[in-house]
């Protein structure tokens, strides 16, 4: 009996030592970098500074954001140098730091390894990422695009800044290593394809990643873009996202495809002049003045999208 116990015993400690070798040694499980070249032609580098700026919008947490103004908007001589916190304090299961995504940072680093990063969650190590860099929805972006992503990062002006690493709690840290996956690159739709390329627009976006609730990370099933996402603001206040299904006592229903397309261009920069905000004043995590950035045409796309989505209705106060 005593033998049985002591086994007992052994396979007790030994268990959750197996578990944790088997996460370390088989996650994250993702495909080598592949060799590609970005290039740096004009037309790559505009068409990647409009989506890393405006639709992806990578520089809104890799770059410092003037909080003491409505809606955050970024301080120019900080693109890309990062250093944005998402910790305990906002509800985020450990310390994850924005990196530095300047050329100073990323200048060891293939653009296979850059594109891997942004598609599927993998750092130059072999490390995963926390998903805050929605690298599952980026994952089904067009290559080409992303592509395009990485040679405007190659034009950006090096920073030199070296930001703090990320730090996830136990046992996230082990769960965080189940997250990345293989890309699964999509196309980009025809413009005349209106749905499609306002859907397409509207990942690259990851516009659901805020605007579904969720619980204990996972979105909840049959909420998907109808708002409830609430965000600490570390202030003692917190927002909560909208509701962007077309229902109309709750979401964008009764709205007009001129009525979206005039909420984001007003406040476009630099005609639109953000107002201060003192601590106990509403103010917002999205980033208006980068999304205000899109043209007309893309953000017209991305309502006739959402007009074909379900319609819930989940009321949304602030």
């Amino acid at each position: 009996m005593k033998k049985i116990l002591k086994l007992i015993g052994v396979l007790i400690i030994l268990l959750p030592v197996s578990v944790i070798g088997f996460l370390y040694f088989k996650f994250p499980n993702v495909e080598p970098a592949q060799e590609i070249s970005a290039g740096n032609s004009v037309e790559r580098i505009q068409r990647g500074k409009y989506l890393a700026n405006h639709v992806s919008a990578c520089m809104d947490c890799h770059s410092i954001r003037e909080w003491s103004k409505f809606s955050g908007p970024l301080i120019p001589k900080t693109l890309g140098e990062g250093g944005e916190v998402f910790d305990q304090k906002l509800g985020f299961p450990g310390s994850f730091v924005a990196p530095n995504i300047t050329p100073s940072a990323l200048g060891k680093w293939t653009d296979g390894e850059i594109l891997r990063a942004i598609s599927s969650g993998i750092n130059k190590e072999g490390n995963a990422l926390f998903p805050v860099m929605p690298h599952p929805a980026y994952g089904q972006m067009d290559k080409e695009d992303l592509i395009s992503i990485i040679s405007y990062l190659r034009s950006l002006e090096p920073i030199e800044k070296k930001n703090p690493s990320s730090k996830p709690d136990f046992p996230f840290n082990l769960i965080l290593r189940t997250i990345p996956i293989p890309a699964k690159f999509g196309k980009l739709p025809d413009k005349k394809d209106k749905v499609a390329y306002g859907k397409y627009l509207f990942v690259a976006a990851a516009c659901t990643e805020c605007h579904t609730k969720q619980d204990k990370g996972k979105p909840i099933e049959g909420m998907e873009l109808a708002g409830g996402f609430e965000f600490p603001l570390g202030n003692g206040t917190k927002i909560i996202s909208a509701n962007l299904t077309p229902d109309k006592e709750t979401g964008l229903g009764n709205w007009t495809e001129a009525q979206f397309v005039k909420r984001f261009k007003s406040m476009e920069l630099p005609k639109y002049k953000a107002h201060p905000v003192k601590d106990g004043e509403f103010q917002t995590i999205m980033p208006w003045t980068m999304y205000a950035g899109m043209n007309e045409e893309d953000l017209a796309a991305m309502f006739a999208y959402l007009q074909t989505v379900p319609s819930i209705k989940n009321k949304i106060t602030n």
